[in-house]
C-alpha cells in the first residue's frame, strides 16, 4: 500500500490542513515582522481561507507519520546542507579554473511510491545549491539530477538516498 492510499485521520472541515495553517501563520508573522494580534488574527484568516481553497487540489496526501522527524529533518538536516552547499559552491565557482569541475546529469532510483513525497524531494535536491532536479521519469521511479560538481556519480546518489529519501520514506511511511 503506498503512502497516497492510506486514509488519513479525520479532518476538521473548516481546517482542512492544520499543519499547512500554522505554517503560513507563522510565515505571515515572519513577513509583517511582528506579532501583534491583528496580525496573528490576520495570518489565521489567511492559513485557514488558503488551505480551503486549495485543498481540492490535494485529493491525496500522504499522512505524516513523524511530525518530531519532520522537524528534526527540515532543522538540522536540509537547512544544514542548504548552508553548507552554499559556501562548498561559492569555493567552486571561486576558483580560477573551472573546467575542473565534473558537472553533469545522474538518475536516482527512487523507493518513494508516492507522487507528493516525490514532488518534496525533487524540490529539497533543487533547494540545496548545486544541485537542480531537471526530470522525473515518467514512470516516476527515478529523479534526473544535475550537479554543478559530481565527481563520483555513485556517491551522490547514495547521498540524496540515505540523506533525503530515507527519511522522507520513515516521515510519511513510504
Amino acid at each position: 500500500m503506498s503512502c497516497s492510499e492510506k486514509k488519513s485521520s479525520p479532518r476538521i472541515p473548516w481546517l482542512p490542513q492544520p499543519v499547512l495553517t500554522l505554517v503560513l501563520l507563522i510565515i505571515w508573522l515572519f513577513l509583517t515582522n511582528t506579532i501583534s494580534p491583528g496580525h496573528i488574527l490576520l495570518g489565521g484568516l489567511i492559513g485557514i481561507i488558503i488551505p480551503w481553497f486549495t485543498n481540492r487540489f490535494w485529493p491525496e496526501r500522504p499522512e505524516l507519520i513523524r511530525p518530531v522527524r519532520l522537524f528534526r529533518f527540515f532543522f538540522f538536516t536540509f537547512l544544514s546542507d542548504i548552508i553548507v552547499a552554499n559556501i562548498s559552491v561559492v569555493k567552486l565557482i571561486l576558483q580560477p579554473d573551472l573546467s575542473q569541475l565534473k558537472s553533469g546529469f545522474i538518475e536516482v532510483p527512487l523507493e518513494i511510491e508516492d507522487p507528493m513525497v516525490t514532488t518534496l524531494l525533487a524540490s529539497i535536491i533543487s533547494l540545496t545549491p548545486g544541485t537542480v532536479t531537471a526530470e522525473v521519469s515518467k514512470d516516476q521511479r527515478s529523479l534526473i539530477v544535475h550537479g554543478l560538481d559530481i565527481p563520483d556519480p555513485e556517491t551522490e546518489i547514495h547521498l540524496i538516498k540515505t540523506r533525503y529519501e530515507a527519511p522522507l520514506k520513515e516521515i510519511f511511511s513510504c
